[in-house]
C-alpha cells in the first residue's frame, strides 16, 4: 500500500478523494493554481504545491508541472479525479516513467475509450449494440451537412475527445449542421486539445443509463447496478439516481453483462462507466466509456455500501477485488442533485462572485435516511470564472424512490446559497415534478417542462396556502413584544392577490383562518433572526428559507420564491394608490448574459441582422455561448470588441429599429 497520494484536480472531487485517503492513513497532496490559492481542498490537504496560473491548460492540463509537484512531495501515487487529465493517456505514461503509480485504468484503455470513433468500434466487436452513424472523422461544415442528411435528420455532432456535455451539438436540419459543426470543433479545441468530429443518429426522448464497472489487475470484473441520468441540460448531468427507476432485473443482468465484455475487452483496471442510451422499449446502444471516476458515483456508493475511491486506489496497489459479482446487492434508493453556481432563470447561465453565505443542510446517517453533501467550497469562496461552475453535490438516500426523493428535497429547502446565482429552484422544481415522481423521464424532460425557459413552478393553491400562513406567522412572530406573536387580522399579498387572515396565538405557535377551509395550525420555533424557518402546518412539517422583507418577507421552498407582504388591513387597503416604478426599456441592447469573454463579434455598425441571425459568441466555464438576433434589426453601435472580458449585462451591441 501507498503512504501518499497527490490529488491531480481541484474542488469538490479533489476534497471528497483527500477524505477516503485520510481514512486509510495516506498522506494527502493538494496542487492548487493561483485562482485555487485559498480554496478549501488546498486547506483540507497535509500539503499543498503551486503549479501555475489560473487558465487550466497552464495549471491543472501541465503535466510536467504535476510531475514537478509530485517530485517535490515525494507523491507516491496520484489521482486524477474527474475533467482535466483524467482521460488523457499522456499523464499516466509520464507518471508510469517517474515510477509513480496511477490510480485509474492503464493507459492503452483510456486511449481506446476516449476516442469516441475506436470506442465504438471495439463496442461493436465486444457485442455492445452501437448507435449508427458516420464514424470516420468529418473535415468540414460542407461534409458535416452531406453527412447529416444522409443519416437523417436529427443528429449529433461530437468531439471524438468530448465529455461533459462540452464539444457536442444537436442538429435538425443543414444550418445547424454546419453551425454545430464550427461549435463543436471550437470548443473541443481548448477544452481537449482535440478538434476531430464525428457524426451519429441523435435518437429523441432516450433514457441515460449507466453501468458502473470495477476490474483489477487479476482479471476479475463485476458491475454495480446502474445510475439512471436522464435529467440533463446542455448534455449535462443535473439529477441522477440509483438505481433507475425504467431498469428490471433482466435489462440490469443484460446491460451489465454488456459493460464488463467491454471493460473485459479493451482490458481494464480501476472504476469506470459505461454509458448507453435506452428508448423506450428497452433497446440501448453503447454512447462512451468514461475511464475515470464518475460526478455521479456518490449514489452507487450509497446502494452498495462500497467507498469507490479507496477500490480505485487499492486496485492500483495491486490488490484483488474483495467482493465478486453475487455479492453485490442494491439496498435502498439514492438521488444526486448537482448544485450549480448557474441562474437557471436566465437559460441556466454560469455565475461568479463570492459566495457571501453557503450554508449546506446538516449530514444525517439514518437507519431510514440519509443527507450527504459533496462540496469544495465555504462560506466567503469565490466561484471562478475559469472552472465548471459546480457548488456541491447533494445527496439523498432512502429505502424507497419515494422516500429519498422526499429526503433529497427536504434537505434542498434547507440549503442556503446567497451571492451567485445557482439552481436550487430549479432542482427542487423536478423534484416536485409529477411526472419525475412517477420515473416518467427522458433526456429531453427539462426541455419538455421548460420550453420557453424556467420561470419557477407553476402556483398550486394547496401549496400556497401553507406558505401564506407561514409568511404571516414569521411576521407577527416578528412583530412580537412578548412570548407570543401579535394576533388580529393580517392582509397578505401576493402577487396581486389578496388574502385576509385571522390570526389567533395558540400553545407554541398561532392558527391561521383564510376563510377557505379548516384553520390551519402553524406550529413552530422560529425566532426572529432565523434565516430557516421549520413548522408544523396543519399537521405536516414545511421548511422554508426565509429573509425579512419591509412589510413582509421572502419565502423559498420547493422551487417556490416568493415576495410575501403581510399588512394591517388599513395599510393595504392603500397600497393600490401607491406609483410603480416602470421598468427601463432595453429591447434595443444586446447585453452579456453572463461573465465571460467575447470570442467573436459577427455584425458591424450598420449591418442589417434577420431573427436567428448569429451575434456574437461569448464562452464562459469553458462553454460558449452563442447570442443570436431575437427580431429584424439594424446595427446602431457597437460597444466591445472580440477579446473583451466582460460582465453580466455589459452592453455589447446597439440596435436600431427598421421599418
Amino acid at each position: 500500500m501507498i503512504k501518499s497520494l497527490l490529488i491531480a484536480n481541484r474542488g469538490e472531487i479533489a476534497c471528497r478523494i483527500m477524505a477516503t485517503a485520510r481514512r486509510m492513513g495516506l498522506r494527502t497532496i493538494a496542487v492548487y493554481s493561483d485562482a485555487d490559492r485559498e480554496s478549501l481542498h488546498v486547506a483540507m490537504a497535509d500539503e499543498a504545491v503551486r503549479i501555475g496560473p489560473a487558465p487550466a491548460r497552464e495549471s491543472y492540463l501541465s503535466i510536467p508541472a504535476l510531475l514537478e509537484a509530485c517530485r517535490q512531495t515525494g507523491a507516491e501515487a496520484v489521482h486524477p479525479g474527474y475533467g482535466f487529465l483524467s482521460e488523457n493517456p499522456e499523464f499516466p505514461e509520464a507518471l508510469a516513467e517517474a515510477g509513480i503509480v496511477f490510480v485509474g485504468p492503464p493507459p492503452g484503455a483510456i486511449a481506446a475509450m476516449g476516442d469516441k470513433i475506436t470506442s465504438k468500434e471495439i463496442a461493436a466487436r465486444a457485442g455492445v449494440p452501437t448507435v449508427p452513424g458516420h464514424m470516420d472523422l468529418v473535415a468540414d461544415g460542407a461534409q458535416a451537412e452531406a453527412i447529416a442528411a444522409e443519416i437523417g435528420y436529427p443528429v449529433m455532432i461530437k468531439a471524438s475527445a468530448g465529455g461533459g456535455g462540452k464539444g457536442m451539438r444537436i442538429a435538425r436540419n443543414a444550418a445547424e449542421a454546419r453551425e454545430g459543426f464550427e461549435r463543436a470543433r471550437s470548443e473541443a479545441r481548448p477544452a481537449f486539445g482535440d478538434e476531430r468530429i464525428f457524426i451519429e443518429k441523435y435518437i429523441e426522448r432516450p433514457r441515460h443509463i449507466e453501468i458502473q464497472v470495477l476490474a483489477d489487475a487479476h482479471g476479475n470484473v463485476i458491475h454495480l447496478g446502474e445510475r439512471e441520468c436522464s435529467i440533463q441540460r446542455r448534455n449535462q448531468k443535473v439529477i441522477e439516481e440509483a438505481p433507475s427507476p425504467f431498469v428490471d432485473a433482466a435489462l440490469r443482468t443484460d446491460m451489465g453483462a454488456r459493460a464488463v465484455a467491454l471493460a473485459r475487452a479493451v482490458g481494464y483496471q480501476s472504476a469506470g462507466t459505461v454509458e448507453f442510451i435506452v428508448d423506450a422499449s428497452g433497446n440501448f446502444f453503447f454512447l462512451e466509456m468514461n475511464t475515470r471516476l464518475q460526478v455521479e458515483h456518490p449514489v452507487t456508493e450509497l446502494v452498495t455500501g462500497l467507498d469507490l475511491v479507496e477500490l480505485m486506489i487499492r486496485i492500483a496497489c495491486g490488490e484483488k477485488l474483495p467482493i465478486g459479482q453475487d455479492d453485490v446487492v442494491l439496498n435502498g434508493w439514492a438521488l444526486e442533485a448537482r448544485v450549480y453556481a448557474e441562474d437557471p432563470y436566465r437559460d441556466n447561465l454560469p455565475s461568479t462572485g463570492r459566495l457571501v453565505r453557503y450554508r449546506p443542510p446538516a449530514q444525517v446517517a439514518q437507519i431510514k435516511r440519509l443527507v450527504r453533501n459533496d462540496t469544495g467550497v465555504f462560506e466567503g469562496a469565490e466561484i471562478s470564472p475559469h472552472y465548471d461552475p459546480m457548488i456541491a453535490k447533494l445527496c439523498g438516500w432512502a429505502r424507497n424512490r419515494e422516500e429519498a426523493i422526499e429526503t433529497l428535497a427536504g434537505a434542498l429547502d434547507q440549503f442556503e446559497i446567497e451571492g451567485v446565482g445557482n439552481n436550487l429552484p430549479l432542482l427542487s422544481s423536478i423534484l416536485e415534478d409529477g411526472g419525475f415522481k412517477q420515473g416518467e423521464i427522458s433526456t429531453a424532460f427539462l426541455a419538455e417542462r421548460y420550453p420557453d425557459g424556467f420561470t419557477g413552478p407553476e402556483p398550486d393553491p394547496d401549496r400556497m396556502r401553507p406558505l401564506l400562513a407561514l409568511a404571516a406567522f414569521a411576521v407577527l412572530k416578528n412583530e412580537q413584544r412578548g412570548d407570543a406573536p401579535s394576533a388580529g387580522r393580517r392582509a397578505v399579498i401576493l402577487g396581486e392577490e389578496r388574502f385576509d387572515l385571522s390570526c389567533e396565538p395558540i400553545e407554541g405557535g398561532m392558527l391561521i383562518d383564510d376563510g377557505t377551509g379548516e384553520p390551519l395550525s402553524v406550529l413552530s420555533g422560529f425566532r426572529p433572526g432565523d434565516r430557516l424557518i421549520s413548522a408544523e402546518i396543519g399537521g405536516a412539517m414545511v421548511t422554508a428559507r426565509i429573509e425579512r422583507r419591509t412589510g413582509g418577507v421572502r419565502l423559498r421552498h420547493r422551487g417556490y420564491d416568493l415576495e410575501i407582504g403581510v399588512y394591517p388591513p388599513h395599510i393595504a387597503d392603500l397600497l393600490p394608490l401607491m406609483p410603480k416604478r416602470a421598468a427601463p426599456d432595453l429591447s434595443r441592447f444586446l447585453l452579456c448574459p453572463m461573465p465571460g469573454q467575447l470570442m467573436r463579434l459577427s455584425v458591424a455598425t450598420g449591418d442589417l441582422v434577420e431573427p436567428g441571425e448569429p451575434l456574437a459568441i461569448v464562452e464562459a466555464m469553458k462553454m460558449e455561448n452563442v447570442l443570436l438576433a431575437e427580431r429584424r434589426a439594424r446595427i446602431g453601435a457597437v460597444h466591445a470588441s472580440a477579446g473583451d472580458v466582460l460582465a453580466v449585462d455589459a452592453v455589447i451591441l446597439e440596435f436600431e429599429a427598421v421599418s
